[in-house]
């Protein structure tokens, strides 16, 4: 019996702009928070790409028929209607090459006027790796390729499956600038395999204004155990919303459209209970959160966790017939026509996130001495900033601010 291996990983970001994305952002935070939620019950630092993991799973859906496509539906929260799920894909992807670009020409502005200047990067791409000799169908393909930039490689999966999983593995590495450079381990891909679904996406994003470190600093591990960590601060405008059980602050990087965001329990042992408040309705929220003056202390943090295995996490949150539970239940023939001896299913779900944060944003320096003599009257005085010290475990987002997607989302407990 032949195998559809489904495959994916974010980090550590193509066709129609013309749709909608914000009806796709609502299902990647959907179904993002219900993997953190799962996946943060084991404790830890975590970090996923909820927008990577739903890329290729969106791509695979594209193929499914019958009690498959309608379990992966419900996963997913996908709309019904399939076309606009597809352009909205297109439509976002559209929109971060159109952040980068718009990136690339300041950085070209601020050069020929002799200013630093330093680019955000967003490098996305999907790729089908499919055997020779399999008869997939042609409208899956145009699909794929149109909305999702997606084209087929062929590779000779049967006489060299080792061989195969080196490249794949070696197009990821390029893709993430070897941020992943292992995706998929050896012993997965086999001479049964026929089609390798991969999403990749590098995302690379200085702060608007630049944070002083702040070495030493307070941190709670697990919300308990009292340790000193390197750290960040600024004072600014950020945005801030109080949420159930904490807050959330969002800071801007360079050129707009991309915020992070820190969910910040109100009690050191806290994280647990805000992220089961955490809801797609609050992420949206939080892409148009009011601004705030904020002294604003966390800390750095490096998150390098291994390749996460989805497979047994998906069957259980109710779509098993795409893992062929129970045993010719998948229907894929979407993809490749399906016969009684010879169907596709998925064998695994592969993925592998990378994040740093530290003290760089935008080079930049300017100096500014406006000198007003104040003559004293009913003025009122400037209120003092709030003050959010995050020395306790907390959760974050990478979140495109147009749609609220969350590109990258995750939960620190040790920063060290």
């Amino acid at each position: 019996m032949k195998r559809l291996l489904t495959t994916l990983f974010g980090l550590t970001f193509l066709a129609t702009a013309a749709a909608d994305p914000r009806a796709v952002a609502t299902s990647i935070n959907t179904f993002g928070l219900d993997l953190h939620r799962r996946l943060a019950g084991a404790g830890g630092n975590l970090v996923t790409s909820p927008w990577s993991i739903e890329s290729a799973l969106a791509m695979t859906w594209a193929g499914a028929a019958h009690q498959t496509k309608t379990e992966m539906q419900t996963v997913l929260r996908l709309p019904e209607d399939g076309a606009a799920v597809h352009a909205g894909f297109a439509s976002l992807a559209a929109d971060l090459e159109a952040l980068a670009q718009k990136s690339r020409d300041r950085v070209k502005a601020a050069r020929r006027s002799g200013g630093p200047a330093t680019a955000l990067e967003i490098n996305t791409a999907n790729r089908l790796f499919g055997d020779g000799g399999y008869p997939f169908e042609k409208r899956f393909l145009s699909l794929t390729e149109k909305s999702y930039g997606a084209p087929l490689e062929v590779l000779d999966f049967r006489k060299s499956p080792e061989a195969a999983r080196l490249r794949i593995n070696g197009w990821v590495a390029s893709r993430t600038k070897d941020r992943i450079p292992e995706l998929i381990p050896g012993g997965v891909i086999d001479r049964d395999t026929r089609l390798v679904l991969t999403n990749a996406i590098y995302l690379k994003a200085p702060w608007a204004e630049e944070f002083k470190e702040e070495p030493n600093v307070p941190f709670f591990v697990n919300g308990t155990q009292p340790v000193r960590v390197a750290g960040l601060v600024r004072e600014s405008r950020f945005g801030y919303l109080e949420i159930p059980g904490g807050a959330a602050v969002t800071v801007p990087y360079a050129d707009a459209g991309l915020q992070f965001v820190l969910f910040v329990p109100s009690s050191q042992d806290g994280l647990p209970a805000l992220e089961k408040k955490l809801t797609p309705e609050l992420l949206a929220k939080t892409a148009q959160a009011e601004g705030r003056d904020i002294q604003l202390h966390f800390p750095k943090f490096k998150l390098e966790p291994g390749r996460v295995m989805l497979s047994e996490n998906l069957i259980a949150m109710g779509m098993p017939s795409a893992f062929n539970r129970p045993a010719g239940s998948a229907d894929f023939s979407g993809i490749a026509p399906r016969k009684p001896d010879d169907y596709l299913y998925i064998s695994q779900v592969i993925h592998q996130a990378f994040i740093a944060v530290d003290q760089h944003g935008t080079e930049a320096a300017a100096a500014t001495a406006v000198v007003m003599p104040r003559a004293y009257s009913a003025m009122r005085e400037k209120p003092k900033p709030l003050e959010i010290r995050v020395d306790r475990p907390f959760a974050f987002a990478i979140q495109h601010e147009a749609s609220g997607a969350c590109l990258f989302l995750g939960r620190v407990t040790d920063p060290r």
